[in-house]
């Protein structure tokens, strides 16, 4: 995954003049040695230039942790804290930061040794809303050491997704196809997250790939496939095409990300890429996402950006699918039903036509595109990747501007089941808790389109920060709810 960023996060403690300094040195190395301790020392600096008691002192810290190479920050509260400088150290810090608070140890020293943290935390919170200054704070943010370390753990895919999103670059090819309204992307909303965007014509791309006929790096990259795929090649023919667009795709990335350091691409699919270029892109794009350079289909602009936030958040590679289809009742009957705890209305099918990643896939195949092929002939519709996704936890989620320039959000955890879909495309069975209830509520009543972004294992915790962090409002941070919480558009005589 060398397509995103490396998180370091500069740890400087902090103190009130009126209170002992000691506090605050001696807290600092413990939590250093706690954390350390149980998850290393890569990631972290310990700023050891002074604890921030004043201004000058924020100033030395923040030239401290700059020169250091920091691009997250820890704001470690030993004692009371100081509250306009620790909040100026944030203001001023160019990167997503962190406000965590030191617990009292024992009963035994609350007179000398009594530092007050949990009351600064309340007036650090309160500058930073005077300033209006972001900064993640955990859901309770004071504790030991220990505590303290897990907190910071948790905050690294949390910052990775920030900092990735500063100097990110989605690169685009074509206008959305027809009857895709749903893929509409205001880019507005991108701008305000720090993001760029580069929209390219589909002739510019293919003009590139036919500059790359004959590029002498094709053989060793349908090797590359070739081995990737092993018994899956059932369309070895169509190999030196496919290598040919990702070497081409490869090149574009290089040569258009100018001055950013990670790029996700928004690719056009159908309705003529595949009878002029002769092809279908899906298992070159499920390659490039498996690298961690996520790649949305039929130009979904909001689903790459959300493919990227979901791999730095799980430093895994994601897929994004259609919520597809329902799970057909003598299926549910005869291999969910009295196995897990979901209602038939619970699960569904997530698929697309061949997008996710061979590390994904229970086994694959590189075959054909069949819903195309009911419309062109065979032969320009190869190069799909078909499979069941791999059984087990995963988040559905996505990030979305409105046509108005808003700002929405939804996260759901579930699992895709142990089922065999007995159908095609990369595909697979899932299942999240009041699926039903969901599915009206928020996806259809809050407009989203039909692409979800999929990532493997259970990361609602931090995306939910992701997304508060960057300005989603939390009126439009939805989620699966159970039944006791309703929705404000449930009916509640139903």
């Amino acid at each position: 995954m060398n397509n995103l960023p490396q998180v370091k996060v500069g740890i400087v403690a902090v103190s009130r003049d009126c209170f002992p300094e000691s506090l605050s040195v001696n807290r600092r190395k413990a939590l250093i040695k706690a954390y350390t301790d149980k998850y290393g020392a890569e990631g972290i600096y310990e700023c050891p230039v002074c604890i921030v008691e004043s201004e000058i002192h924020m100033v030395q810290a923040l030239e401290d942790i700059k020169k250091a190479g920091c691009n997250a920050l820890c704001v470690y509260l030993g004692n009371f804290g100081p509250e306009i400088s620790e909040t100026l150290l944030a203001k001023h810090f160019d990167g997503p930061a962190m406000f965590i608070a030191a617990a009292e140890e024992t009963q035994n020293d609350l007179v000398g040794g009594r530092g007050d943290a949990y009351c600064g935390m309340l007036n650090a919170s309160y500058n930073l809303k005077l300033r209006g200054v972001k900064a993640y704070i955990p859901e309770y943010p004071v504790g030991t050491a220990e505590e303290c370390a897990d907190m910071i753990n948790e905050f690294i895919p949390i910052a990775r997704a920030i900092v990735g999103l500063s100097d990110l670059k989605i690169i685009s090819f074509g206008p959305r196809p027809l009857n895709f309204l749903a893929c509409n992307a205001p880019i507005k909303q991108l701008y305000n997250l720090g993001v760029e965007i580069e929209e390219n014509s589909e002739l510019d791309l293919f003009e590139a790939f036919n500059k790359h006929a004959g590029d002498e790096r094709i053989p060793a990259k349908v090797k590359e496939m070739e081995a990737e795929l092993g018994a899956g090649n059932q369309k070895p023919e169509i190999l030196p095409k496919l290598a040919q667009y990702e070497l081409t795709l490869l090149d574009w990335i290089e040569d258009h990300k100018g001055y950013r350091k990670y790029v996700a691409i928004a690719g056009k699919c159908w309705p003529a890429f595949q009878t002029q270029f002769g092809f279908v892109p899906c298992y070159v794009n499920s390659r490039l996402t498996g690298m961690g350079i996520p790649v949305s289909c039929e130009v979904d602009i909001y689903g790459c950006l959300s493919e990227f936030i979901g791999t730095c958040v799980s430093n895994d590679a994601v897929t994004l699918l259609d919520i597809n289809n329902t799970v057909p009742a003598d299926m549910y009957n005869e291999s969910i039903k009295g196995k897990y705890n979901y209602t038939v209305n619970d699960t569904f099918m997530g698929f697309h036509c061949g997008n996710t990643t061979t590390k994904k896939l229970s086994s694959c195949s590189m075959k054909y595109q069949m819903i195309m092929a009911r419309t062109l002939p065979e032969e320009v519709t190869q190069g799909t990747l078909e499979g069941d996704i791999i059984p087990g936890d995963i988040t559905f989620y996505r990030l979305q501007s409105t046509a108005d320039c808003k700002l929405r959000a939804y996260i759901a955890q579930g699992e895709i089941l142990p089922v065999a879909t007995k159908s095609f495309g990369g595909i697979g069975v899932f299942a999240i808790p009041e699926m039903e209830r969901f599915y009206r509520h928020v996806l259809i009543e809050k407009n989203y389109p039909h692409h979800g972004a999929v990532a493997f294992g259970h990361f609602g915790k931090a995306l939910f920060e992701v997304f508060k962090y960057i300005g989603v409002p939390i009126e439009d941070l939805n989620y699966n709810q159970p039944k006791s919480l309703p929705y404000p558009t449930e009916n509640p005589f139903k």
